[in-house]
């Protein structure tokens, strides 16, 4: 009995309960409500209730359905286009590793640096500041793209007001708006302003940016034929790797008029760009190592190796950084190291994405070290990402290596489930027999859920075959022979077999699925058979799913038929 068929006796009976001394009057308004009058309200929110019940579960099943299918048609693109998003995330925020993936295009760098790394400097935050307005201005035009101007206009800053609270990120933003332009005498000019910021505003809060946008500038140089900024260059990025880089003497820095050192006070936060914790100390390093990756990868790569190799706490954030940039410059090197920080990093988010670069990675030993972690990893985490790039790989060992997945006991049911999605998605022509084998072979309920779904993504007549005979298989679960059903409802399999199966099924159980499947079929003649049902089925409750299922019909067809079962005695 419904709660609100309870609710309705309830209140009815409430009066006779009631102590006959009580007076009329002392009982509170509302129970004094005519149940004659709220009683129909019950009733209809009841039926609409007991509606509500009987759709959320075909609903379900249909939303599992899309959702399922979706993946399967999605999965593929979206790791292309993972990819692609890490790639452009990198130029378009101004990651250090950034003109990474300009490599086979000619030098490219120039351009991609000054493209990527696009900074505006914070709001104003001191009005009553003497150097307010004179911040303002150059902010405006170095906005504007008017680089020589707002270099003018920072550097007026600090020389006029060297106690101001901008003075101190002036020298960064002087450096940054002359970085702009494409000339080796302004880039030199802006090396020349950062060495004054790191003497004489070391605690500016700009700083550290600074250290990156100098490297920034010396990879620029070092690409245009300066030695002593190619030497800068390869010194950083050798220190990336944990090795001490050696003594090079700084070029002579022509004499500047400096104010005294400031401090800046600058609100905490207010420097070009907010980061986490990956995002400080190793910048400098990784600016490097990307400059030094385009003018030299033969040099670079073994130092990424290094970096890799690097165990210290410090050196997590290199680490993550590192593995992208290998998986950016293919070598003959690049699946080995790749395969390497996959086996044995320490941290998990190195070795999955080792796994995810080292399947987009267009090399026939690829698939071998796929199929060698996935044997061997202990990680499932790490497995999965193993799988998953196995599915993306277009050979028959590829496929093969997912199916002695799928066969292995021993693993976790999760694993061998995802091993089976993707064999269903494949385009074996042999697939079907593979896994009407394994179906046989396993005695998880879950895997087979999976197998069944598998086999449903395979067009051929002999799949929807197969999955009649597990229907109609009294041996299998109940649950089992129901999604095998659906499956089948849900696929091209002609309608008049379809529907013919309804007086052959013995079960009620798998009549009610049946009848479920036709109201899911978007034709006439599945509507027709549900009128059949609902005129001549001997079994009354058989009678009833069908009238209910045609009530959720849009068919026009189908009020006319309701009304004149309603117009029997």
């Amino acid at each position: 009995m419904s709660i609100a068929r309870c609710l309705v006796l309830a209140l009815s009976a409430w009066p006779a309960a009631a102590p006959a001394q009580v007076a009329a009057t002392t009982v509170p308004r509302l129970w004094r409500l005519d149940l004659q009058w709220i009683a129909p309200l019950i009733a209809e929110a009841d039926a609409r209730a007991q509606v509500a019940i009987a759709q959320a579960g075909p609903a379900m099943a249909r939303a599992q359905a899309d959702v399922m299918r979706a993946h399967a048609q999605i999965a593929p693109a979206m790791a292309r286009a993972q990819a692609d998003m890490i790639r452009a995330q990198a130029a378009l925020a101004g990651g250090p590793w950034a003109g990474a993936f300009v490599r086979g295009e000619g030098h490219g760098f120039a351009s991609t640096e000054s493209e990527g790394y696009d900074r505006t400097p914070p709001l104003p935050w001191a009005q009553q500041d003497p150097a307010d307005q004179i911040y303002r201005d150059a902010r405006l035009a170095l906005n504007r793209g008017r680089y020589a101007r707002a270099a003018d206009l920072f550097a007026q800053i600090y020389a006029k007001h060297p106690r101001s609270s901008y003075a101190g990120d002036a020298y960064y933003w002087q450096a940054y708006a002359l970085s702009k332009r494409d000339s080796d005498e302004s880039l030199k000019r802006a090396i020349e302003v950062l060495r004054l910021q790191k003497s004489r505003a070391p605690n500016a809060s700009t700083r550290r940016d600074a250290d990156e946008l100098m490297t920034r500038i010396e990879g620029r140089l070092a690409m245009g034929g300066d030695a002593v900024a190619a030497a800068q260059i390869s010194a950083k990025a050798i220190a990336a790797a944990g090795t001490p880089p050696p003594a090079i003497a700084a070029p002579g820095v022509p004499a500047i008029a400096a104010p005294p050192a400031v401090a800046s006070t600058a609100p905490r936060g207010r420097g070009p760009r907010s980061r986490d914790a990956c995002d400080d100390d190793d910048n400098m390093q990784m600016a490097a190592l990307n400059a030094l990756l385009n003018m030299d990868a033969d040099r670079a790569v073994p130092i990424l190796k290094k970096v890799l190799a690097r165990r210290d706490e410090g050196s997590l954030c290199l680490r993550r950084k590192a593995v992208f940039m290998v998986s950016q410059h293919e070598s003959r090197e690049t699946e080995q190291i790749l395969l390497d920080a996959a086996r044995s990093d320490p941290d998990q988010e190195v070795r999955s994405q080792s796994v995810f670069w080292l399947s987009q990675v267009n090399s026939p030993r690829v698939v071998p070290a796929l199929d060698s972690i996935l044997r061997s990893a202990s990680d499932p985490v790490l497995q999965d990402k193993a799988i998953f790039a196995l599915s993306q790989q277009n050979s028959s060992q590829a496929r093969q290596a997912l199916r002695d997945f799928a066969l292995r006991s021993g693993v976790s049911d999760d694993l061998r489930e995802k091993a089976i999605f993707w064999i269903g998605q494949g385009n074996d022509p042999d697939r079907f027999e593979f896994l009407k084998s394994l179906y046989g072979q396993m005695k998880s309920e879950a895997l087979r859920d999976k197998i069944l779904f598998a086999m449903s993504q395979n067009d051929a007549r002999e799949s929807r075959q197969w999955l009649l005979q597990v229907a109609g298989d009294e041996r299998e679960t109940i649950d089992l022979r129901k999604k095998a059903l659906f499956w089948v409802g849900q696929s091209n399999y002609p309608g008049p077999e379809l529907y013919a199966l309804y007086e052959k099924m013995p079960s009620k159980e798998m009549k009610e699925q049946l009848i479920f499947v036709f109201s899911q079929r978007n034709d006439r003649a599945a509507v027709d058979k549900l009128f059949e049902i609902a005129r001549s089925d001997t079994d009354r409750e058989l009678r009833k799913k069908a009238l209910f299922w045609l009530s959720q019909s849009n068919d026009p067809r189908v009020p006319e038929f309701l009304a004149r079962i309603l117009e029997k005695p």
